[in-house]
């Protein structure tokens, strides 16, 4: 009862200050009319404003200083009548578990909005719970890896007037096995981005073309981050599509359009790390700093989303003085297509695409290794040629790369082409390159040499896509 008394003299007293701040203000308002007829200084007509203002910003200050009382006072009475009950016996600690935290709502309703609210702030991924309720998972289409790269190519050049070589397709499918990552490099005009997104529109999953800006420097960038003021996430289509995709089985495709106008090693850091780790159920990549009741169901407990497997990332590159050289550290993740010239036009019979679940496409993949495995005279070859690497550049293949050339190669040959092709195209790619951080002069001086090299250790005119590469390096120095 005290306490109430004191309350309730507060509140008198605030609203006959109120009164009194109105009065005031209606008396300045008269001199308005009343001009300089009393000489009162501090009622000058240069004064009244002034006064006014104040006044006025004095009596909203009582207001809301009244209204925070009398809420917070309805908020003690509710803790001291819970008290009450839980003492006469009429309520346990337990029962009144849906009144824990009325303190945080009485400051919710002072002004604090609390990140409990009923609207996520995940709109996008929000929305995605609710349309992948229904999803269905394709059927099996019983297609093999060649008639993939067949019914592929016609796909594009029946429907989307694009043209592309046999090898051309063999290159993007045996890459897209060995790597979650593929560059596309060649000349402007030659359908880098296009290959990647029509591949998706082929699947009957639309790809994500992500145009990467020149700012980029962090994975913010790339699936967006939480806006404080607006307590909302700012969420990117990528983040969305990678949300989607765990609920799928289907394969996805994330273009990276320019992917090195900024530094890939900067803006995609965390996820090259996360796809190494073999174990695919531990690739979380970080979103939110924790996670709120009402947040997507797919968003783990420390705010992070398990970065899909099914999802592809193909970025297209371009070597001019507008970009940033890709590192070695990506290149080696990173499976490379070269696109250096157009291919001829030619007549396609109309094709539809298809629906591929990850499952059969790993399926086809695996076939693939145990049936054209490298041959051991070729594993003899490659030991040979690394040997001779060492010796002469200093340069090894690495287990990475002889993982990687163990699975290019047996998906090349099922899709149709021939091994040493296969190996002539993953050697120049993942070895050749790396004499390209070598002294330029040496490398011209055993450029000859080690032509001729590769002519006695795999045959004459087999390694064509090697030996360009060792005169490029040479005309180069």
């Amino acid at each position: 009862m005290k306490s109430g008394g004191r309350k309730k003299r507060l509140v008198v007293l605030m609203i006959f200050i109120s009164a009194v701040s109105l009065l005031l203000a209606a008396a300045l308002i008269g001199t308005m009319f009343l001009g300089n007829a009393i000489d009162v200084p501090l009622l000058r007509s240069e004064n009244v404003y002034i006064v006014l203002i104040l006044a006025v910003i004095f009596l909203v200050i009582i207001i809301s200083m009244t209204v925070i009382v009398l809420r917070r006072g309805k908020l003690y009475k509710r803790i001291r009548e819970r008290n009450a009950r839980i003492l006469a016996g009429e309520e346990t600690s337990e029962d009144s578990s849906a009144e824990e935290g009325i303190a945080e709502e009485g400051e919710r309703e002072a002004g604090s909005k609390s990140k409990e609210t009923s609207e996520s702030r995940f709109y996008m991924l929000t929305e995605t719970d609710i349309r992948m309720k229904s999803y269905r998972a394709p059927n099996m289409t019983g297609i093999t890896l060649k008639e993939l790269c067949e019914r592929f190519r016609n796909y594009a050049a029946a429907e989307k007037k694009l043209y592309y070589t046999p090898e051309d397709i063999r290159k993007f499918i045996a890459g897209m096995a060995v790597s979650r990552i593929l560059i596309m490099q060649g000349m402007s005009g030659t359908g880098k981005t296009s290959l990647a997104y029509t591949f998706g529109e082929f699947l009957n999953n639309g790809s994500v073309i992500v145009p990467v800006q020149p700012m980029w420097k962090e994975r913010t960038d790339l699936v967006g981050y939480y806006n404080e003021f607006t307590r909302k996430f700012n969420e990117t289509m990528l983040l969305q599509k990678m949300y989607e995709a765990n609920y799928s089985s289907e394969m996805y495709i994330t273009v990276l359009d320019e992917m090195n106008i900024a530094r890939v090693e900067y803006y995609f850091a965390e996820f090259l790390s996360l796809l190494e780790i073999p174990d695919t159920d531990k690739r979380w990549l970080d979103v939110v700093s924790d996670k709120w009741s009402n947040d997507p169901v797919k968003l783990n407990e420390s705010g992070q989303i398990k970065l899909p497997d099914n999802m592809w990332f193909i970025g297209t590159a371009n070597n001019d003085d507008s970009t940033f050289a890709i590192s070695d550290k990506v290149y080696d993740r990173a499976m490379i297509v070269n696109l250096d010239r157009k291919s001829k036009e030619f007549s396609a019979p109309h094709t539809e695409g298809i629906k591929l679940a990850v499952w059969e496409w790993e399926k086809l993949v695996r076939e693939a290794e145990e049936e054209y495995g490298v041959t051991a005279r070729n594993l003899r070859r490659l030991s040979e040629l690394d040997a001779y690497m060492i010796k002469t550049f200093r340069v090894s293949f690495g287990n990475r790369i002889m993982k990687q050339i163990n699975k290019y190669v047996p998906i090349y040959v099922a899709c149709g082409g021939d091994e040493l092709e296969a190996l002539d195209d993953i050697l120049s790619k993942k070895i050749i390159r790396k004499l390209e951080t070598q002294n330029p002069v040496y490398v011209k001086s055993m450029s000859r040499q080690m032509s001729e090299y590769l002519d006695e250790l795999f045959g004459e005119g087999k390694m064509k896509s090697c030996k360009e590469s060792l005169e490029r390096l040479a005309l180069g120095a």
